[in-house]
């Protein structure tokens, strides 16, 4: 009788360092490594959509287009926001063409959909010194987008974002399954 007490004691201990350990390391992927996010509103449409729950990285090195998840400068909340200026980067934005360090790039993830006939442009033109006052991205700061431009709060209303307010990069999108991908789209 006292054996079996022994035995049944010695297997809830090895239930629970199983739980324990298991608990751990959850929780220090979480804090360190990933965390699940999900996205609200349509800024980010249609690369996500509102409600898409997504695996963001926590250790990722942030390069020009990935989409990043940050502590808001205006709200207790986190955005989602495509990264379109790096430190030292000009960026201008003419005609509908972002031009970034003089270059110019096409960009296939913006939403071009407008219900208005008369909506000329999807994005107002603009460079960083008619609206920051600054001629290039400072180091330790970032120039980001929304992808729905006319339904987007970002970088030309609130400001460049600290490199200390980003969260991680959005690597995963898991759910709605039927939209899953890996990547940028």
């Amino acid at each position: 009788m006292q054996q079996e007490k022994t035995s049944f004691k010695k297997e809830i201990l090895s239930y629970l360092k199983i739980i324990v350990i298991t608990a751990i390391v959850v929780l220090g992927c979480k804090q360190f490594l990933f965390a699940p996010i999900k996205v609200q509103g349509a800024s980010m449409y249609p690369t996500y959509h509102d409600k898409d729950i997504i695996i963001v990285s926590k250790m990722s090195k942030i390069e020009r287009f990935d989409q990043i998840v940050f502590q808001s400068p205006t709200e207790d909340e986190l955005y989602i926001k495509r990264v379109i200026g790096l430190p030292g980067d000009t960026v201008e934005m003419k005609d509908d063409v972002l031009y970034v360090n003089g270059k110019a790039y096409k960009e296939d993830y913006v939403n071009r959909q407008t219900d208005d006939p008369n909506q000329l442009r999807i994005t107002e033109n603009f460079n960083l010194e008619q609206l920051l006052n600054e001629k290039k991205v400072p180091e330790g700061k970032y120039f980001v987008l929304g992808d729905n431009r006319l339904r987007s709060s970002d970088s030309r209303h609130y400001g460049l974002i600290s490199k200390d307010a980003i969260y991680g990069e959005a690597k995963l999108t898991v759910y709605p399954f039927n939209r899953f991908h890996i990547g940028p789209k």
